[in-house]
């Protein structure tokens, strides 16, 4: 990818200046801003490859940023990652629900945040360059990765880059068991520093964004996640 232009919304002075100092070897282009509102209005002009989200921010809080970000058909592809001080279930299941597409929870290193980054921008990269991926059909499911769309039926799945890449994964593999980590090896490749919790809220908010045919993501006990083509 040339240049990648990455938007941080973060109103603390010193961690802007931390990353910049620790981004400063991979070449990107960044642009900072305090707020969410300076943030939406940068999206309106400016292209980006990635958005670094606050959630504790100043006039709306980075939930309804979020919110925002992905209620626009033009921003909603833009992988969004969740830098916070707030480590607790429910705020990362809620910002995974809005659409999050990776969380870091404060305080983070620079260099596992560049590492989330660089696979956030990976992913982006390999979906635009391979348009002509084929239309996974399941049942009532469809996933479509050339428009990076998805549907039960006649509904369209608000999923996040993650959660689309997780139904994926399953669509093309109906019936095979999963383990955790083969599933965060699927996602973001092998050696990605992240926890197995964390893939139990990103299937748990995959599960409620399918509805009634998140009971097609089985937990299998002991062992992982497999999708069944059929409900039992």
């Amino acid at each position: 990818m040339d240049k990648a232009v990455i938007l941080i919304i973060e109103d603390d002075e010193d961690i802007q200046e931390l990353l910049a100092l620790g981004f400063a070897s991979e070449g990107w282009k960044l642009i900072p801003v305090k707020t969410g509102e300076e943030g939406l209005r940068s999206l309106k002009n400016t292209e980006v490859d990635c958005i670094l989200l606050d959630i504790m921010l100043p006039g709306i809080d980075g939930f309804k940023t979020l919110k925002k970000i992905r209620a626009d058909p033009k921003l909603r592809g833009i992988p969004v990652i969740l830098t916070t001080a707030k480590g607790e279930e429910s705020d990362i299941v809620t910002g995974l629900e809005l659409g999050a597409d990776d969380y870091v929870v404060k305080p983070y290193s620079p260099r596992v945040l560049t590492a989330r980054i660089r696979t956030a921008l990976r992913r982006r990269e390999e979906a635009q360059e391979n348009p002509q991926d084929p239309v996974i059909r399941r049942g009532t499911l469809i996933l479509d990765r050339s428009r990076h769309e998805a549907f039960d039926a006649d509904r369209r799945l608000d999923l996040s880059a993650t959660e689309f890449a997780l139904l994926g994964h399953f669509l093309a593999y109906p019936q095979r068991v999963f383990s955790r980590n083969q599933l965060i090896t699927a996602m973001h490749g092998a050696d990605y520093p992240v926890t197995d919790r964390s893939v139990d809220v990103q299937i748990l908010s995959l599960r409620k964004k399918l509805g009634f045919s998140g009971n097609l993501i089985e937990t299998v006990r002991g062992v992982g996640y497999r999708f069944k083509e059929k409900p039992e």
